[in-house]
């Protein structure tokens, strides 16, 4: 064999045994990484698309809880379809807040109810709604002959809405949007059986009652199944307002005392509120001094065979993670004082010390201390770290209902500025505050 030729053949065996090892590596002729980078992509899309559906429908074994146990499900039929009491009518599910997703309506459905043909006064509509599986949040477990034999919830019950285009409370999905009109505490109220509940928190089913309606719409309490603090020491409802899930990428601490991070708080949530099915540990729930009951409960540990929740926690985090913050739509601010109100967030007023730009939140440990924000520290200390976090601010303007801070105890957007303006000294005019609101309102 001629060298040429032989030269040649090595050649062409050395490309065909390397060939597959680089594609393995994800190099090929357009560039390093190509193939790599296209299996990002794909994981990425089918992560997101995965995380929207458990967001929305998996109820990660609650059923057993809110159905089984709980019998909620028999408080919506009604005693004419084999509940308890009038049942929950659509009516009266809107009135407290539940919304209802038109596309799963379909055309011919829409068409009735704008006719007046389907009587919206009736529990039997609002079980055929959750057949559809309409109403945000809720998925009903029916039997083979169609009857509804129990109830679970999803992510989606608190943070979701819907954009009111067919009817208010009927319209197209908005996930990761606080429900600030969801009374959380009154749907929970009419389970025919609560026992268990106030079993846990050592009341009576009257007293757990009276804490349940506290709450009024747009608010939970997830701490008092952990520390039993139901009331403020001023009297009033310790339950905090529902946050939104959106915006989130980048935000290193979740919920409004940063318990942790999403992936974190998901667990919790999932676990130890929404009674799931599946793995959850953090020992600081062990203090028995701060958290007298969840300590008496394991809450800090807990392990269930199957484990429903523990392999969607990824999926779940990722949709969160990219869920944008929605921009505020025209008109809806004074564009020309916005601008004024932009210079006086980044300068006189020093918003952007802590809200920084644009996250609107501390890059890193985002969390303060009561007194560096002028407040009481009540809620702070119902956190492990016994701190409040610097909220987003990235479409505020959708979380307006029901006010701001954890509990909502400034009812406007002004009632915040004039709080930092009075206790940091800031010696704002009022026409500064004026156009830091709208500024605050563009974000």
């Amino acid at each position: 064999m001629k060298k040429g030729r032989l030269i040649a053949v090595t050649l062409s065996l050395t490309v065909v045994l390397i060939l597959p090892l680089l594609w393995s590596w994800g190099i090929t002729k357009e560039g390093s990484g190509t193939i790599y980078d296209q299996k990002i992509e794909i994981f990425g899309r089918s992560q997101i698309e995965r995380g929207r559906n458990i967001f929305r429908f998996d109820t990660f074994g609650d059923e057993d809880f809110w159905g089984g146990l709980l019998r909620l499900h028999e408080a919506i039929k009604g005693q004419k379809l084999g509940g308890v009491g009038p049942g929950v009518s659509p009516n009266t599910a809107l009135s407290v807040g539940l919304k209802v997703d038109a596309d799963a309506l379909g055309k011919p459905l829409q068409n009735f109810i704008r006719q007046g043909r389907i009587n919206l006064d009736d529990p039997k509509t609002t079980v055929e709604l959750l057949k559809s599986n309409a109403v945000i949040g809720l998925t009903g477990f029916f039997d083979t002959k169609g009857n509804l034999q129990s109830i679970g919830i999803q992510c989606a019950l608190c943070h979701s809405t819907v954009d009111d285009s067919f009817a208010p409370g009927i319209g197209r999905r908005l996930d990761g949007w606080a429900n600030r009109d969801l009374n959380v505490g009154l749907i929970i109220s009419l389970a025919p059986n609560l026992t268990p509940v106030a079993n846990l928190l050592g009341v009576s089913t009257e007293t757990l009652q009276t804490v349940l309606l506290s709450w009024g719409p747009g608010k939970f309490d997830a701490e008092v199944f952990l520390d039993g603090k139901a009331f403020r020491p001023d009297g009033k409802s310790a339950a905090t307002l529902i946050p939104p899930a959106f915006g989130l990428a980048g935000v290193n601490l979740h919920t409004w005392t940063g318990w942790g991070s999403v992936a974190h708080w998901n667990a919790f949530v999932a676990n130890l509120e929404m009674h799931g099915k599946g793995t959850f540990y953090d020992p600081r729930l062990n203090n028995a001094d701060q958290f007298p009951i969840a300590a008496a409960n394991g809450f800090g540990n807990v392990r269930n065979t199957p484990d429903l929740i523990t392999s969607k926690l990824a999926a779940l985090h990722i949709y969160q993670l990219v869920i944008p913050a929605p921009e505020p739509s025209g008109g809806s601010f004074d564009a020309t004082k916005a601008k004024h109100g932009k210079a006086i967030f980044e300068g006189k007023a020093d918003c952007a010390r802590c809200h920084v730009p644009p996250l609107f939140t501390e890059p890193g440990w985002n969390l303060h201390l009561p007194e560096e924000i002028a407040i009481d520290s009540f809620q702070a200390d119902r956190s492990p770290d016994h701190r409040y976090r610097t909220s987003p601010l990235k479409g505020l303007w959708t979380h307006q209902k029901g006010g701001f801070y954890h509990d909502g105890r400034f009812p406007t957007l002004r009632d915040v500025v004039n709080h930092y303006n009075v206790e940091l000294r800031l010696g704002l005019a009022e026409a500064d505050i004026d156009n830091l609101v709208e500024y605050l309102k563009s974000i």
